[in-house]
This record gives C-alpha cells, structure tokens and sequence, in this order.
C-alpha cells in the first residue's frame, strides 16, 4: 500500500487507549479522504490516499456491526482515470501489542466478503508492517492478497513470483520488490479467496525460515481492506473481519 507509512503507525499506537465494545449498530457512512472511526479494538479508515490520480469518482465507508470481537463493515466507489494507479485503501487497523515476531505465536484471523461492481480492478488484502524499532519507520511490508481482481498486481522487481506456497490451506504466489526503501512481500492467492481463517503468523514464519526476514522484526501495524484501481458502483462488503494476537 504506497501511502504514508507515519500515518498507519500514528493511527495504530492511538488504539491502545481504545475501550473495546462488544456490541455496536450500524453507523452512517463517512466520506472525506481521511475520516475514520474507532470501533472496539479496530479502526476503520477511509483513507483515499491517491484520489488525486483519479479523473473522477469518490468512496464511502461504514460500520455495520460489531458483536464481541467479530465486525462488519463496507466500502462503495466509483473512481475512473489514473490507469494503473491505486485510488484509496479503506481498511481496519487492529489494535495490537507492538513485538518482535519472535514474541508473537498466533495472530488468528477471519474475514468473510463479497465483492460487487462493474469494471472492476481492486485488490482485497491484509496489510502488515514491520520495523526494528516499535516507533521506527516500517522497513517491511507484508501483504497477503485475498484477491486480484481484474488484472490487479502487486509490487514486483520482476513482474513473476519468487515462490509458490501454501499456507493456512491455500495457495499463494509470493511476489517481492521495493516500495522506496521499504522491502515489500506480498501473498497473491492463486484463486480469489472469500472467505479466509487462518494464523497470519504462518506467512511470517515462512519469511523467516525461507527468504530471510529477522524474527527480531517488530509488528508495528495490522491492517486489512480493499486497494482499488478503478470500477464502478463497487461494494466490499466484510460479513465478517477478526484479528487477536497471542
């Protein structure tokens, strides 16, 4: 995800005042670039980073549910123009205890969704960073795509895999190259996954046994949401999203 990464850590080390709310209805739909809303343990962003790059369009997004640890939430845009370009990343950011990898053993996630829209090319992914210092810059970034719709691509020195994997049941292509000075690994489904269960730590581990990612790396911010290019009258809608770390 190519937007500021102060920002994501900023926004992460907020939740830790965070009161979690185990029941919550449905709130209206917030639209501005930056808006967000704190939910129990997760914050929802908006976040339309690379608007600018669009000929046209907008995005919304809003809070269905949250019943103990289990949310629902959407997001809907229409964005045209600035081909190749990502327009936004709404997403959740859980509030998690900022370790060394080492430190962590589960990091158990759910996620069930839908997505709708004509001309779609979006991507549906996990968005996790690292650092080796818990207020340093991130220096890694780890995606685990859910999805690639319409032709969408992850950043790539080569264009091809490095690695074909499977983990937490299902198969993934492992892409790598450079976001500035940020090494970036990312996890393509080899077919769209709708609804995923698994211990994130599982793609971690295989960082740091297989491609040389030091376990010393600290989490620093996990979140989870939608990067689209472009489409029309598209809708994500999570059903259901959870994340605890132990």
């Amino acid at each position: 995800m190519k937007f500021s990464t102060a920002f994501a850590l900023a926004g992460t080390a907020s939740l830790a005042l965070a009161t979690p709310t185990p029941t919550l209805q449905k709130r209206a739909d917030f639209c501005g670039q930056w808006d967000s809303t704190v939910t129990g343990s997760y914050t929802i962003y908006n976040n339309l980073w690379g608007e600018a790059s669009a000929s046209s369009g907008s995005q919304c997004t809003g809070v269905d549910s949250l019943s103990g640890s289990t949310l629902k939430w959407h997001t809907k845009w229409t964005w045209a123009g600035g081909a190749g370009e990502v327009k936004s990343y709404a997403n959740v950011v859980t509030s998690i205890t900022q370790k060394a990898l080492s430190s962590i053993s589960k990091l158990t996630s759910v996620w069930t969704y839908t997505s709708t829209g004509t001309d779609l090319v979006a991507d549906v992914a996990y968005d996790l960073f690292t650092s080796s210092t818990a207020s340093g810059d991130a220096e890694y970034e780890v995606m685990i795509w859910l999805a690639a719709l319409g032709g969408a691509g992850p950043i790539s020195s080569t264009g091809s895999p490095i690695a074909t994997v499977t983990l937490a049941g299902k198969s993934w292509k492992l892409y790598y190259g450079l976001n500035g000075s940020m090494k970036v690994y990312s996890f393509v489904a080899s077919s769209q996954v709708t609804s995923f269960s698994g211990n994130l730590m599982d793609f971690f581990n295989y960082l740091i046994s297989d491609q040389g990612l030091s376990s010393s790396q600290i989490l620093t911010s996990a979140g989870a949401g939608t990067e689209p290019f472009s489409g029309t009258n598209a809708v994500l809608t999570t059903t259901a999203f959870s994340l605890t770390q132990s």
